[in-house]
């Protein structure tokens, strides 16, 4: 049925192009096209998995604030483990997206009610936001470390921002350019620079390390893959189906970001363990230039996934409006925050939003599995349900005890309480992986409370009128 007042979805079946050249639709009332098969899902979420920000962020895996750092042989284990543990909680999160056909902050209708999924979409907009923001200062760095400092950043700042725009516009024609044409650049890109590297190894970490901190650099890992599960459905409810969208982001994802992560930590160790040196020692390597050159024009999927999930998680609050107009308004502000702001001041409020989708990851995966997606209701008259907060709340609270953060006026409240709950400063439990875990556990056997319809999910809900609002 259709929500009255509203068309119904099934109204647009008739005008939507061929899976060639089909396109993702204007609003939430249209059906979404079954356009992307494997290879599309592989290759989005391979380049995905590749990101200017990781090669440099492999230091937080291998040498965490405070501790010891880890070994060679410790830091890719754990990048192995926290990779594989989190590329396989967002392939779940993709086969909901296919399943329900509902983007990611829609589908938490289901989960815990239309007035409640407000929450978490309002985080997910702040959070695109902000790493969109990100994306387009650290393509800017990149740029200005390949041209010597001769391309202003506000130049690239702007051009990067109008090219993201660009292709928020067409997110399905950016995938499959991505598969078609990108995806080969970036494999190259990459085997260039972990062939130098490994020609001309630089010092590893030796005296002083230890393994001690192991399970703080799975967290560091794993939690960059979960990051992109509010994002995930968004892509994944236009794939020809589940086992094209798990393969997407467990292989596609998984295996992208263990190479990046392992590339980091060569180059780490060329750059002496400087995370501000890894460009540098890229630029070093024979055909080093080109290599870095092919990753900082691709870097723009990044900012464009952020800018089109931003568009998307608005039309949660309102279902109706063209996501067309509000991905270039949310291009020109991300655009504009770029050029204005310092960026850098607010990476740990970042972090901290990231940590709520944790704890929702595990409720959401558990609630869906419990009752194989019956009664799923992605309408705008879905009921809340308290008991999928409450387990929500309880893996966040879990969260910040072990791991608070380091946000002004926040974090000290949680570190006092972890401290004296005595579950704070234990380098071998992790944060993710014990949220994610509590708000599993709190959510199986609490699944049906608040009551669930007894209807079943079909397998392809474009053939259905009431899958969206």
């Amino acid at each position: 049925m259709s929500v009255p007042g509203e068309p119904p979805a099934a109204a647009s079946t008739a005008t939507l192009p061929g899976p060639a050249h089909a396109e993702a639709p204007h609003t939430l009332h249209e059906v979404p096209p079954r356009a992307l098969g494997l290879l599309d899902q592989l290759g989005f979420w391979g380049n995905l998995g590749v990101s200017l920000l990781g090669f440099g962020g492999a230091v937080a895996v291998q040498a965490p604030t405070g501790l010891p750092p880890l070994p060679t042989a410790a830091a890719l284990t754990a990048i192995v483990v926290g990779t594989l543990l989190g590329a396989a909680v967002l392939g779940g999160s993709l086969v909901l997206g296919e399943r329900t056909g509902a983007p990611a902050m829609v589908l938490l209708r289901g989960l815990l009610g239309a007035r409640a999924s407000v929450v978490p979409t309002l985080l997910n907009i702040v959070q695109c936001l902000g790493w969109g923001t990100f994306e387009l200062v650290v393509i800017a760095g990149g740029v200005r470390a390949l041209a010597h400092g001769a391309v202003p950043d506000p130049v690239t700042v702007v051009v990067a921002g109008a090219v993201t725009t660009g292709l928020a516009l067409r997110p399905l024609g950016m995938i499959r350019i991505l598969r078609r044409y990108v995806s080969v650049l970036v494999v190259l890109a990459a085997a260039v620079l972990a062939a130098g590297l490994l020609t001309h190894p630089g010092r590893s970490p030796g005296a002083g390390t230890s393994w001690t901190a192991f399970w703080v650099g799975v967290d560091a890992a794993l939690a960059v893959a979960i990051s992109w599960v509010p994002l995930g459905a968004d892509y994944s409810r236009h794939s020809t189906g589940p086992r094209a969208a798990f393969a997407g982001g467990f292989l596609g994802f998984g295996i992208t970001q263990t190479a990046c992560y392992g590339i980091g930590l060569l180059a780490l160790a060329r750059a002496g363990g400087d995370p501000d040196g890894v460009f540098d020692v890229f630029l070093s390597l024979p055909l080093g230039v080109a290599a870095l050159a092919v990753l900082v024009l691709r870097e723009t999927d990044q900012s464009f996934a952020n800018v089109y999930s931003t568009a998307v998680s608005v039309q949660n609050l309102r279902p109706g409006t063209d996501r067309r107009p509000l991905a270039v308004a949310v291009g020109a502000t991300t655009t504009l925050a770029a050029l204005v702001l310092d960026i850098d001041r607010f990476s740990s409020f970042l972090y901290l939003i990231g940590a709520v989708f944790v704890p929702l990851s595990g409720v959401l995966l558990a609630a869906w599995t419990r009752h194989r997606g019956r009664g799923w209701d992605t309408s705008s008259a879905a009921p809340t349900r308290p008991a999928m907060l409450a387990a929500w709340l309880a893996g966040f609270v879990v969260y910040q005890l072990i791991n608070p953060g380091a946000v002004p006026g926040w974090s000290p409240f949680w570190t006092a309480a972890g401290t004296r709950l005595h579950v704070a400063g234990h380098p071998w439990l992790s944060a993710s992986v014990a949220a994610f875990a509590v708000a599993a556990a709190l959510a199986w056997p609490l699944a049906r409370v608040g009551g669930t319809p007894d209807a079943v999910a079909p397998a392809h809900p474009s053939a259905r009128e009431d899958h969206l609002p």
